[in-house]
């Protein structure tokens, strides 16, 4: 399907503020770009790089007063992410290089500490895709989705003592399960078509049976165009926008993403 998504970030800015912004997906596995806008108000120079992680990433300086960043992207995504109940685990050993930072833990997943737990959460499931799945259900019967409930960024220890929880929360936990049990996993930001309330949406992807596999524990299933933006260890890899100095206020922010008929470039 072709999903033609946008994001508009309006702020006030006290004074001349750095800023490093993540708001561009790039084309890949299941996703073609074919055209975007990127649009600054007012204009500023923007200088773009790639990270780690190979995420699109652009640098500016926002003047002091009212700014703002209008990104559209006309994009090409499957109708549902992969599923592939009884894909294998592959041993540490066997893994390939790039794979290897998101077996460790991180700033919000602390892997090292859920290993017992999730031992049991997946005890008589088939090592790999079975074991994520697992997982997911663990987080989806013990926590509730709740969209704005959560504005502070909380590690997986604290979600996992919390009833209701974000999308982004939700994936740190299970990331830092899938550690657990030596499944590289990693935190993906972007767009789901079908998200309700509409906005920016938090998942998790798995590497099991030789590549990645989508998981979102806030989701009843995997139905749905997807548009990855950023891929990081977790919430601190991906924010869409960092800005450094005197605090800013963000005014407003709107996600849409609609279907469209595929276009004739």
């Amino acid at each position: 399907m072709w999903l033609h998504a946008s994001c508009l970030l309006e702020f006030n800015i006290p004074v001349a503020t750095p800023f490093l912004l993540m708001l561009r997906p790039r084309s890949g596995y299941q996703q073609w770009v074919g055209r975007e806008q990127y649009v600054l108000s007012p204009s500023v120079s923007a200088v773009e790089f790639t990270d780690p992680f190979g995420n699109l990433c652009q640098r500016l300086v926002a003047p002091a007063g009212p700014f703002s960043i209008q990104t559209s992207v006309d994009i090409e995504a499957a109708d549902a992410s992969d599923s592939a109940p009884g894909a294998h685990f592959v041993p540490v050993e066997q893994l390939p290089d790039e794979t290897l930072p998101f077996l460790l833990p991180s700033r919000y997943c602390e892997s090292d500490r859920f290993t017992q737990m999730t031992s049991s959460i997946v005890e008589g499931r088939a090592p790999g895709y079975d074991q994520c799945s697992a997982i997911v259900e663990y987080i989806r019967n013990t926590i509730q989705y709740a969209p704005g409930e959560g504005q502070e960024i909380i590690s997986a220890c604290e979600v996992n003592e919390k009833s209701l929880a974000v999308c982004r929360d939700m994936a740190h936990l299970g990331i830092a399960c899938c550690r657990a049990i030596s499944i590289p996993a990693r935190m993906v930001v972007g767009y789901l078509e079908t998200l309700e309330p509409m906005d920016l949406h938090a998942w998790f992807e798995a590497y099991v049976g030789g590549r990645w596999y989508t998981f979102d524990p806030t989701q009843d299933n995997l139905q749905g165009g997807r548009v990855a933006i950023a891929y990081g260890r977790d919430a601190a890899d991906v924010a869409i926008y960092s800005q450094f100095g005197d605090p800013v206020d963000l005014l407003r922010m709107e996600v849409s993403v609609e279907r469209m008929s595929a276009p004739s470039y």
